[in-house]
């Protein structure tokens, strides 16, 4: 019917002279006639772009179904006849479902208060036997909550959480202390033995909201930032701060963070700070059990190393290393996670570096093991020192190729890279292929990676228009 309507406006419209004489009468029927033809066209864009939208509305129902049924979608197996072979598909990205869910996780990441990130990346509710509860983190959703495009499991959202009743033994509530050895045989956690640091955080390694908001301190503080804060609050000047002492270094920094500038404790929701900002088991392996001890500068940046070795660590086995290491594409990745780029310019990175190791056919394509992944990060612990280095080498004349970048890592951060991860690297940033580094440009993007984005101020860039506006409106002169 749109079609028929359609075809008999536009016959009227462009039909012989005779039908639109140049009268008044003519004038008025091409008056009418015009609104006509425009509102067709307008009704067959709309029914085009309902048409799309139903089309992905039952793709995206028919994914929902397979997933609720538990049909695998992915992986597509076919046994040919006579030989009985299987052949498997490569695995497909994410679907139009996923990706608008990746990308709505992603928008809370970046905009939302501490708060509502952490209920939503939250797996534990633990209550106790009096109806008392507590929401906690596991250190797999700690990373999650901090790296963008990883999607949160299925079932689990804003405040939707695994609920785990247990007994306690002791006198305490959950606010007091929650009595982890009750959880053991609930809770299967998969991060590591005794020695990982987020077995600090209590004897299996789950986050509260305080210890969350303090982790995110520390992983958003240059090392630098610490030292020096411990150096202004250490009144007596021998080294070392008591517990009053580092609660007021910990306010400090906090609120130079992105972090601090965006929390308000929610009391409706239970997430409220403790008053020192840090939890109860980092208070007692900081100040020993009656908080009678004192903390060294020294012990709190090796606290600040292990914490970053093993979100590291935590970030690598999420690629699921075949022999203990992670693809070459798995390594661009990571490298480029926090960059902030269009999914566009990622992909001609990527496709640059996916050509120049194709045509090594003759080559096999090294991975890049756990030991190799650390050293790399090693040198971004140091990347202002890296880009200091690599700035007088470029205003020098020198160019920047791959013997430059190593002689910089082992002279800065003390390590060695090898030559394929250099190599990768050299392949990401050479936008012009001529074997120099672009190094403003890969600087700029490993000071994200390093920080993780957490230092990005987390608006959605109104207050940044409104003061645009303002000031063009104060510079432009009437007439």
């Amino acid at each position: 019917m749109l079609r028929r309507g359609l075809h008999r406006v536009s016959g009227l419209a462009w039909g012989p002279p005779s039908r639109l004489a140049s009268t008044s009468a003519g004038r008025e029927v091409r008056l009418w006639f015009r609104p006509a033809l425009i509102g067709g066209g307008v009704a067959a864009v709309a029914g085009t772009v309902l048409w799309n939208w139903r089309r992905q509305l039952r793709a995206v129902e028919s994914v929902s179904v397979a997933h609720a049924e538990g049909k695998e979608i992915d992986v597509v197996e076919t046994e040919e006849e006579g030989e009985g072979e299987v052949k498997k598909k490569k695995k497909k990205g994410p679907g139009f479902r996923d990706r608008r869910v990746i990308e709505y996780e992603n928008r809370i990441r970046a905009y939302s208060t501490p708060d509502k990130i952490f209920r939503y990346f939250a797996t534990l509710k633990v209550y106790d036997e009096e109806g008392h509860h507590e929401i906690y983190m596991t250190p797999e959703d700690f990373v999650r909550s901090i790296t963008p495009g990883d999607k949160q499991p299925e079932g689990l959202g804003l405040d939707q959480f695994r609920h785990v009743h247990i007994k306690l033994h002791d006198h305490h509530s959950l606010r007091m202390g929650l009595h982890t050895k009750a959880i053991r045989a609930d809770v299967e956690t998969k991060f590591g033995d005794d020695g990982n640091i987020f077995n600090k955080l209590g004897e299996n390694g789950l986050i509260n909201f305080t210890d969350y908001i303090f982790l995110l301190t520390v992983l958003a503080t240059p090392r630098r930032n610490f030292e020096i804060a411990f150096r202004m609050y250490d009144l007596d000047g021998n080294g070392h701060l008591s517990y009053d002492e580092f609660e007021k270094v910990q306010s400090v920094v906090f609120h130079q963070t992105s972090t601090g500038m965006r929390h308000r404790d929610r009391s409706t929701t239970g997430n409220v700070m403790a008053k020192a900002g840090v939890g109860s088991a980092l208070a007692r392996y900081f100040f020993g059990e009656e908080m009678d001890q004192t903390l060294t500068v020294d012990k709190f940046l090796s606290f600040q190393s292990q914490l970053q070795h093993e979100i590291l660590r935590i970030e690598f086995e999420r690629y699921d290393p075949d022999d203990g290491k992670i693809s070459v594409r798995d390594f661009c990745d990571v490298m480029l996670t926090y960059a902030g780029l269009s999914d566009n310019r990622k992909k001609k990175m990527m496709a640059r570096v996916k050509k120049y190791f194709k045509e090594k056919e003759d080559e096999e394509i090294p991975g890049v093991t756990f030991e190799d992944y650390k050293n790399f990060f090693q040198v971004l612990k140091n990347i202002n020192d890296v880009d200091t280095a690599l700035t007088f080498y470029h205003v020098a004349g020198a160019s920047i190729d791959p013997a430059t970048l190593k002689h910089v890592a082992l002279t800065v951060a003390g390590v060695e890279l090898n030559d394929h991860v250099v190599e990768i690297v050299f392949k990401l940033f050479d936008e012009n292929d001529d074997g120099e580094l672009s190094n403003k440009e890969f600087v700029s993007i490993m000071k994200q990676r390093m920080m993780r984005g957490l230092e990005k101020p987390k608006d959605t860039g109104f207050t940044r228009l409104l003061s645009a506006m303002l000031k063009c409106t104060k510079e432009t002169k009437l007439i």
